[in-house]
């Protein structure tokens, strides 16, 4: 079943150079953004991050769970984690993923910002683990939220707002050129589900 509708152009990049970002806007219909959000909020394997910063071990308040086709290690703030099985909802919007975008991936890092005080500072997702220009495809569920964009030299800045059941597509040399954030905000008080699906270089 295709659950993905009224799909804008995958073609518009909405950064102006160096690298490609396609916001394909709500792919998924309310009714089923509404299901996979209670279910993955009751299914998957939550934890808080844990991040290192001037030597010493920080817990966050975001909560983040790891998935992946084999038990890849993926490392970022100086902290480890392995991947756990892929589970029935996660497998489920994977393949929807892959349907729309064209690519495919064999990793999912989940994140649970629980209201609008949580957030990321500004980063790449440029980790060694990482395929070199891979594609990552990130779902929003729950809360609409503020992603933005800052070029590594030029300082340039992109913003976007992140829709309940929406999906945005990094690729090319995003992650070389820009950083990116979800900046904290005090317009929202109730949670938001990020999936963002990648690919671990299969190391043998």
């Amino acid at each position: 079943m295709n659950l993905f509708s009224e799909i804008r152009d995958e073609k518009e990049n909405i950064l102006p150079f160096d690298g490609i970002v396609n916001y394909y806007g709500v792919c998924i219909p309310f009714d089923e953004a509404n299901r996979y959000y209670d279910k993955l909020l009751q299914h998957l394997a939550w934890k808080r991050d844990l991040v290192v910063m001037f030597g010493k071990r920080i817990e966050t308040k975001r909560k983040v769970a790891w998935y992946g086709d084999r038990t890849y290690k993926y490392t970022y703030s100086n902290n480890t984690k392995l991947a756990l099985p892929w589970n029935e909802v996660l497998m489920e919007i994977k393949e929807l993923t892959e349907q729309i975008t064209g690519e495919s991936y064999n990793s999912c890092l989940a994140n649970l910002y629980h209201d609008g005080s949580e957030g990321m500072a500004w980063h790449s997702d440029n980790e060694k683990e990482l395929k070199v220009n891979g594609a990552i495809a990130s779902l929003s569920f729950g809360a609409e939220r503020r992603f933005s964009f800052k070029h590594k030299v030029k300082n340039n800045k992109v913003s976007i707002i992140l829709e309940h059941g929406s999906l945005l597509l990094m690729k090319g040399t995003t992650q070389k050129h820009w950083l990116h954030r979800l900046p904290p905000t005090k317009k929202q008080f109730t949670p938001r589900v990020n999936l963002t699906f990648r690919n671990i270089i299969d190391h043998p």
